[in-house]
């Protein structure tokens, strides 16, 4: 792998360039904390950002001094389309929304090749028409949609398509193709637009770098950059006989009514192009030099015609930057990338698999993205500026004093979610070890530095509150990444499991210390990143309250077993970890037994959340949700021939076992097979049955595209329980949330999520390991068909892959209503990554490009074709 070598598997230019910066955390400054309207997305185009840049489709270093992205204008609008738009979470009648249609087509580990789709409206881009009408619905009501509006209608818009292809690591070619997709000629207006990040407004000691035109050079356009931390660069374009310049500096004048020095501000070329502003075009069109600088291609495109145009980011002098040349690193680039992607496929792959695939794994690696918010510096201000409102020293993150983060990151979603978060990372590190398992590693660690990991031990999870606590699931992603990189590439990367397993002990113990309030190995946790999945707000219980949660203590319970997993494989290399090995075993047995004891329901078989109220008896909060799934993660196979080297290990757990009886405590399932492999898992196997019972039943929680987070039995039996004097309840809702809890744009309360599909996939042919042909269920409950388990783990995959598959009638489920605009020939093959599904059709549902952790889709594919586990 190309990264491998690498301290820091990072190319230098990539797709690191974020969809939004505007309303994201490390943006505001207003005293209650509002990111939304403190920078709205009017702001974006004439306020100069502190912490990052935006743009469409582009690219920038991994540092972000420097970026490149598109700015169009379709002749209709009053301002150039140069960043997406979206809802804000108060606009948006379920929460925030990007209301764009663009597509991540294709991309490399190493960004050699990327291609990327922006479709733009002819007509007025209807900002007010989505606002007024989102305004207007209910969260009763489905969200409001571009393609609701009317606006694509007779395919009156154009597909613009920028590619990247690397010469090497610096000089990118880039080309840009824009087709008329509408049935009579129309114009559009195309400005590339290099730009300098303002660093120098904020930090005393960083000299400001400077574009300039250079008429001298003999070839067409060109541009020099000329940059303190970069160095020299030449942006080669096609001729044109306009091109301008202006500065990358905040529009006072606009903003805050206060004069600018000059007209040379971020939003100039809104003014000289979508406003037609003669006289402001001819000043930037002369300005010499600045920070922001785009040729200007005014194309009049026939109906179905296309036009090209090639530019060139380069640090070598170039007197033929567009010759044959050029058109061989596109064709030697998709070549690559074709030979790189069809290896990933087995042989059996359909090309609908392949382009499933290809297609997630293009929209995780175009989720690369620059992420810089140093905490004390943003809590107490920049030096020369304003100080921020003293009630921000007491608000958000204020207890993170330590966090000063700058690095690429995975995100879950470079518009919606621009920022990172724990437990999404955890999963988009699995099909990126699949493509550069380097990265991968590296993220995972990334996570846990000083930097990043509270003193305490708690690794942050978001920039809205990085004191929210995440599932603990970084053990369990380590191991796999590891394992996935010994099956693809031949590489048993010891040191890093090594490495990480250092400061996993850091957070599992900040874990045992801090969510177990009665130290009875019983944890809570609140919140743990599924949001809306109870009948009430776990992490804002009335005073005196306490909830022993099913979901933390199996969480924690699959914690304690990863853990013991790695120890017992570092084990195989290093003799000194196999007495920690024995001490996660015996810490999984203790949890294994109290969440049995205490969180197990006789009657209904399943597993509930226990709330102690301030006053009167302790209540099971009896939600059918995947709470009471999570037990089936924890599951561990330990085979016989690793196990003969352990005699200190397998001695200790035949004592505890004993010890255990002779105490009278019931023991968690710990069998050994013919074979004589282990099993240890969290419940027993009649237990097991039981729940997979339920799981699997089509009235419950199997849907057409996987297990439902809450099951349909909630649509029939809604569930309340009266708190504190107050009444709570919760119903099956298979769509978009119809509460505002946690802003109403998650919704876990009956729709599919894939990566606890993913997880229960993976812990059914983990189970079907030790139990292999002795064990069936009824798939689905109530069918007669009897299935292995390694069978319904496939099964549930191949669910999770149909639903961005095309039916007998051509539609995917994906698409929902949206499929005949998808049946549109150039539409036929384009994807969307959704956060969630819909519980009931399968319809993609929330965060249109959260491939983040929908990207594990990727290694679905592949799933019954080798193995890894």
């Amino acid at each position: 792998m190309a990264n491998d070598q690498k301290p820091v598997p990072l190319e230098k230019w990539g797709p690191y360039l974020a969809d939004r910066q505007w309303g994201t955390v490390r943006e505001d400054y207003s005293a209650n904390g509002d990111a939304w309207n403190y920078f709205p997305h009017d702001h974006a185009r004439s306020r100069v950002y502190r912490w990052g840049e935006d743009g469409l489709l582009g690219i920038s270093d991994r540092r972000q001094h420097v970026c490149f992205g598109l700015a169009l204008w379709n002749h209709t609008d009053r301002i150039l389309k140069e960043r997406l738009f979206g809802l804000t979470n108060g606009e948006g009648n379920h929460g925030e929304d990007v209301k764009e249609l663009y597509y991540y087509l294709d991309n490399t580990p190493t960004h050699s090749y990327m291609k990327g789709l922006y479709k733009y409206p002819q007509g007025p881009f209807p900002y007010e028409q989505l606002l007024t009408e989102n305004a207007r619905r209910s969260r009763n009501d489905t969200e409001f949609e571009l393609l609701d509006t009317g606006i694509f209608d007779g395919g009156r818009y154009f597909d613009v398509v920028v590619e990247y292809a690397k010469n090497n690591p610096d000089d990118v070619c880039i080309r840009i193709t824009v087709t008329n997709r509408g049935p009579q000629p129309a114009d559009l207006t195309l400005l590339p637009t290099l730009w300098c990040r303002n660093r120098w407004a904020f930090e005393p000691n960083y000299e400001k770098p400077l574009i300039n035109r250079r008429p001298d050079m003999p070839m067409g356009g060109v541009a020099h950059l000329k940059h303190p931390r970069l160095g020299d660069y030449y942006f080669y374009y096609q001729p044109t006989d306009t091109a301008l310049m202006t500065e990358n500096e905040t529009n006072t004048s606009r903003l805050f009514n206060m004069p600018n020095e000059n007209p040379f501000v971020k939003d100039a070329f809104h003014g000289a192009i979508a406003a037609q502003n003669d006289y402001l075009c001819t000043l930037l069109r002369e300005n010499p030099t600045g920070t922001k600088f785009a040729p200007v291609y005014r194309l009049r495109i026939p109906a179905g015609a296309s036009k090209t145009v090639c530019l060139r980011l380069s640090k070598e002098a170039n007197t033929r930057p567009f010759d044959e040349e050029f058109g061989e690193v596109f064709a030697h680039r998709i070549a690559e990338a074709d030979q790189f992607h069809n290896r990933l496929a087995p042989a059996q792959t359909t090309a609908e698999q392949k382009l499933i695939q290809r297609q997630a794994l293009a929209g995780l690696l175009w989720s690369k993205q620059y992420y810089h918010y140093d905490i004390p510096r943003w809590l107490h201000g920049d030096p020369g500026h304003l100080p921020p409102p003293p009630e921000r020293v007491l608000g958000r993150n204020n207890r993170w004093e330590h966090l000063n983060n700058e690095d690429v990151l995975s995100m879950p979603d470079k518009w919606e979610y621009p920022w990172y978060a724990a437990w999404d990372l955890a999963f988009h590190c699995i099909p990126m070890a699949m493509v550069d398992p380097s990265f991968a590693k590296h993220q995972l660690i990334l996570l846990m530095r000083e930097w990043y990991m509270s003193p305490q031990g708690q690794i942050p999870a978001y920039e809205w509150n990085f004191s929210d606590v995440n599932p603990p699931v970084h053990a369990w992603a380590a191991l796999s990444v590891y394992r996935i990189e010994r099956a693809l590439h031949g590489n048993a990367d010891v040191s890093f499991l090594k490495r990480v397993f250092q400061k996993l002990l850091i957070n599992f113990t900040w874990w045992a210390n801090r969510q177990d309030e009665e130290e009875n190995n019983v944890f809570s946790g609140g919140f743990l990143g599924l949001d809306n999945i109870g009948v009430i707000n776990r992490s804002h219980l009335p005073p005196g309250t306490l909830l022993e949660q099913a979901d933390a203590t199996a969480w924690m319970g699959m914690y304690a077993l990863n853990m013991m997993d790695m120890a017992l494989e570092i084990t195989r290399f290093d003799p000194t970890f196999e007495d920690v090995a024995t001490k996660f075993y015996e810490q999984y047995v203790l949890i294994a037994e109290s969440l049995n004891g205490e969180l197990w329901d006789d009657e209904e078989h399943f597993f509930y959340d226990l709330l102690h109220p301030n006053t009167g008896p302790s209540t099971k909060l009896r939600v059918r949700s995947v709470v009471g799934l999570t037990v089936l993660f924890a599951v561990s196979v330990i085979k016989h021939e690793k196990s003969q080297p352990l005699a200190d290990f397998l001695k200790r757990m035949r004592f505890f076992q004993k010890y255990h009886r002779e105490l009278g405590r019931p023991l968690p399932e710990q069998r050994v097979n013919a074979e004589g492999d282990i099993l240890l898992s969290m419940i027993s196997e009649e237990r097991l049955v039981k729940l997979l019972e339920v799981m699997l039943d089509e009235s419950e929680f199997l849907s057409p595209g996987g297990v439902r987070a809450l099951s349909k039995y909630h649509e029939r039996h809604p569930y309340s329980v009266q708190i504190d004097g107050e009444l709570h309840s919760i119903r099956y809702v298979p769509g978009d949330s119809d509460t505002g809890m946690f802003g109403g744009n998650s919704n876990w309360r009956g729709p599919v999520w894939m990566p606890i599909n993913y997880l229960l996939i993976k812990a059914l042919k983990k189970y079907h390991q030790f139990f292999g042909d002795t064990l069936t269920v009824e798939f689905p409950t109530g069918s007669g068909n009897r299935l292995t388990l390694r069978e319904v783990s496939d099964r549930l995959a191949r669910r999770m892959v149909s639903i961005f598959e095309r039916d007998e009638m051509g539609n995917r489920p994906v698409h929902g209503p949206y499929n005949p605009f998808y049946s549109r020939p150039e539409n036929a093959d384009l994807l969307l990554f959704f956060e969630y599904f819909h519980g009931d059709t399968a319809a993609g549902i929330g965060a249109s490009h959260q491939t983040g952790w929908t990207a594990v889709v990727a290694e679905l594919v592949n799933d019954d074709a080798w193995e890894w586990e």
